[in-house]
């Protein structure tokens, strides 16, 4: 740990690791030159086979010469969407793109029409590199729906057919700067629909770089990668991360716990990022049959709290306590990390400690004052790692980076003399589901699209599985639609995940002064079993 005594909750930033001011090409090549015959990535198979392997010098090799089509294909800064779960040629589009200069936009593969519509128009997307289907979403259907709609579309391709993908003539790179961008990464939806953070090659790659060195990642390291590629935990700190240090990163293409487990076990994995709930499954499976996790060093989790039993049960089976990261999109993500040798204390009821390079402070919502240490106020962070805008949006952006360039997250928090930070409730709605960010005026809106429904409001409630789950309570001056038809309603709208797993009818709301609904007491009186839901 940082060995501080702060006087205000304000935690200057740490210059204890190295800078990494280059862009994600230039991190591949300098990997390639220092382990060219090393094995970077390893396709997992459904089946938990090993499939596919690039060494460091393979990836490089193909990353380059698809970069060269890329840059004939689009112009520098132009944007382009690939829109498919954990394959290895996301992660080589990832740096392809990186070396041409082109901006990649990241889509949730369980995305439906609108709101792949939607992202491809915000984001103002040149092109779709996709996959035909995946869990049972027909992306080639709705893509070609959408895209046939969006004249801006001048490229729609299959990124598993490597004739399409590969096809056309090759250009000669153009010169990258570490502050250019390099992905938007949609999230925060408090309008309906969420926006694009524009991130750029330096904020992701120093930010992944200190996380690991916290994680105490040794070159050689294998890991194995189920975090989604379109969240900047799966491909910006672990692709990038293992990339910078030299490392062995194992795809999958979804999280299996059963396959998790065993592969953990079999290929003597040494690093496991999940959310919470996915390592509660990987420990279930391991009570129905004991596996040897010798090999894990570091267990690392983020997207909500671990509960001292969780990261109890975690040192008994893998050997080390779960370190917490905390983070967002926006900061590229990481802002806080809890150390691995800190006490069950620490690293259970805290964020753990600021990474490298980023100041952190506790402000006063009403004025932006520092908050004295040890009170309440909002998490905020300024330096490197914040995203250059949030896309298209200037309003926006102002809202959430203030004049002196401090990123105010939305969370209420405490810091203590040590700098170590907790959070206490958060400023905004959004809901955190299995590690998921959610955000309920995207789920109201698609709710209220039923002629049934005149209002609607959705709410987080705990949940021990999920940490939460989503509840609509709906108000009707028509008839009630019964829970199979409003689930079939809002399925065609929205994907799973954002789905509400509770259902309430209201007859009149609790209001503030002004009219608005108080969302908090819809969830005190579900708490407290004051209403009556039901399920779909």
């Amino acid at each position: 740990m940082y060995n501080v005594t702060l006087t205000e909750s304000y935690f200057p930033a740490q210059r204890d690791t190295p800078l990494h001011e280059i862009t994600a090409g230039d991190l591949l090549r300098r990997s390639a030159e220092r382990w060219p015959d090393e094995i970077y990535l390893r396709e997992v198979l459904d089946d938990g086979g090993v499939g596919r392997v690039w060494t460091f010098k393979d990836m490089l090799s193909d990353c380059l010469d698809l970069a060269g089509v890329l840059a004939a294909r689009h112009a520098q800064g132009s944007r382009v969407a690939i829109w498919a779960p954990n394959i290895p040629e996301w992660v080589m589009l990832e740096y392809a793109l990186a070396l041409a200069g082109v901006t990649l936009v990241t889509v949730n593969p369980s995305y439906q029409a609108r709101e792949l519509e939607y992202v491809l128009k915000q984001s103002r997307a040149e092109a779709l590199y996709f996959i035909s289907e995946f869990r049972g979403n027909p992306m080639k259907q709705i893509a070609d729906a959408v895209c046939e709609n969006l004249p801006a579309i001048k490229h729609r391709i299959d990124m598993t057919d490597r004739e399409a993908l590969w096809a056309g003539p090759s250009a000669p790179l153009p010169s990258v700067a570490p502050g250019d961008p390099v992905q938007i990464q949609y999230t925060s939806g408090t309008t309906g629909f969420p926006k694009g953070a524009v991130l750029h090659h330096f904020g992701l790659i120093q930010n992944a770089m200190d996380t690991f060195h916290r994680c105490n990642v040794k070159q050689g390291y294998r890991s194995l990668n189920f975090m989604p590629l379109f969240h900047t935990t799966g491909c910006a700190i672990h692709a990038l991360g293992m990339c910078g240090f030299g490392c062995n990163m194992a795809l999958a293409s979804m999280f299996d716990p059963k396959m998790a487990v065993d592969f953990i076990e079999r290929e003597k994995i040494n690093m496991v990022f999940g959310v919470p709930t996915m390592i509660v499954a990987m420990l279930e499976e391991v009570k129905k049959q004991p596996r040897d996790f010798s090999s894990v060093s570091s267990v690392a989790s983020g997207g909500s709290m671990v509960p001292p039993e969780l990261a109890k049960a975690s040192e008994a089976q893998f050997g080390t306590m779960i370190q917490i990261i905390y983070g967002q999109t926006e900061t590229s993500p990481v802002i806080t990390q809890v150390w691995l040798d800190d006490t069950l204390e620490d690293a259970t009821e805290t964020i753990g400690q600021p990474v490298p390079h980023l100041e952190v402070s506790i402000r006063n919502p009403s004025d932006n004052s520092v908050m004295p240490v040890g009170e309440q106020g909002e998490i905020c962070a300024r330096g490197y790692s914040l995203m250059t805008e949030y896309n298209d949006n200037p309003e926006a952006t102002a809202a959430t980076i203030d004049a002196d360039g401090w990123l105010h997250t939305g969370d209420l928090g405490r810091m203590d003399a040590r700098g170590y930070v907790k959070i206490t409730g958060r400023v905004k709605e959004m809901i955190i589901r299995g590690g998921e960010n959610l955000f309920p005026a995207e789920i109201e809106n698609a709710i209220l699209e039923h002629d049934a429904i005149a209002e609607a409001a959705v709410v987080g409630v705990p949940d021990e599985k999920w940490g939460e789950q989503v509840a609509c309570f709906m108000r009707t001056t028509k008839g009630k639609p019964d829970a199979a038809a409003l689930k079939a309603f809002i399925r065609e709208r929205i994907s799973p995940q954002k789905t509400p797993y509770y259902w309430v009818w209201v007859d009149e709301w609790p209001l503030t002064g002004s009219g608005k609904i108080q969302k908090f007491k819809l969830a005190e009186a579900f708490a407290d079993g004051q209403v009556e839901a039901f399920t779909a």
